[in-house]
């Protein structure tokens, strides 16, 4: 045999675990530690302690598995924070919700890859190893549907409420400059909170300023 026909053996792709629940952290890493395609690189439970990670050469990882739900943000507002920063970490998220309203959102907001839960181990895992080679793999989505953002579903004067948010008006300024009072404004602000998903104005604006780049 020729020097030149030795294969080279590949490194294992680093894995980073970002989940709230221990449990299944714990259940990840002993699965991990039976592929030898992966190595385990670090279990954290928040946002912040991943996008921590991704600025530490240290803790240098190829791949990370994303819950839905950290402990402090969904993985939506992760990813966003992630495009913000123009980070090139390679996403699969690992749902326990069979809502395909997430699946479309973090499509849309740059997840490489994405599995329930309840799935196969072998499908989370072949799912990562196409992911770390450089694909996108996702569940069957309808993708004529994936552009369906939440903005799309706003009325006119909702769209007009979310762009002055954007601009950082008070609902003291809402009020003032359209003629109602501030309460009604809290009103229209909460229902355009509930047909976005989000939780406070923070999360919308960031909703409409990605939603509005693309």
């Amino acid at each position: 045999m020729h020097g030149g026909d030795v294969k080279k053996p590949t490194r294992p792709k680093r894995l980073l675990i970002a989940e709230r629940n221990q449990l299944v952290i714990s259940a990840l890493r002993d699965m991990i530690s039976r592929d030898e395609r992966f190595d385990f690189a670090a279990g954290i439970h928040s946002g912040k302690a991943f996008l921590k990670a991704v600025e530490e050469p240290q803790r240098a990882f190829d791949i990370a598995i994303v819950g839905w739900k950290l402990s402090d943000m969904d993985a939506g507002e992760l990813l966003i924070e992630l495009r913000r920063r123009q980070c090139a970490t390679r996403v699969v998220i690992f749902c326990n919700d069979h809502d395909i309203g997430i699946l479309k959102q973090c499509v849309r907001l740059g997840a490489h890859g994405f599995c329930y839960q309840f799935d196969d181990p072998g499908i989370l895992f072949d799912t990562l190893a196409a992911v770390a080679n450089g694909r996108i793999c996702i569940p069957f989505i309808d993708v004529s549907k994936i552009n369906e953002t939440p903005l799309s579903r706003l009325t006119p004067r909702e769209l007009e409420l979310l762009a002055v948010l954007a601009n950082g008006w008070t609902n003291l300024q809402i009020a003032t400059r359209t003629g109602i009072s501030e309460n009604t404004v809290k009103y229209h602000l909460k229902n355009l909170y509930d047909k976005l998903g989000v939780r406070n104005r923070a999360m919308a604006v960031a909703l409409f300023l990605t939603d509005t780049k693309h």
